[in-house]
């Protein structure tokens, strides 16, 4: 994950970045532009931009930040995450 205050690659726009589930990043930009990017360098490989400035949709958030750490920690450690 990669957390961004806009000052580079936001576009001055704070952001996070995170690996998404396969095909998700599609379906998310299309759907909400205004709210999801393809980040540099990353994107090509499947993460997801998060703009953070706006109507965050907190709980939303929360379950993406959970499948990114599923999607890129070590399997161990990935399994001890919990949905809420």
């Amino acid at each position: 994950m990669y957390a961004s205050s806009g000052n580079h690659h936001g576009a001055g726009r704070p952001a996070i970045w995170m690996k998404a589930p396969p095909g998700n990043q599609e379906i998310m930009v299309r759907a909400k532009p205004e709210r999801f990017f393809v980040p540099p360098y990353v994107g090509p490989s499947g993460w997801i931009g998060v703009h953070l400035d706006g109507d965050i949709d907190w709980t939303e958030l929360d379950m993406l930040l959970r499948d990114s750490y599923r999607l890129t920690a070590p399997k161990r450690l990935a399994a001890q995450v919990e949905d809420p």
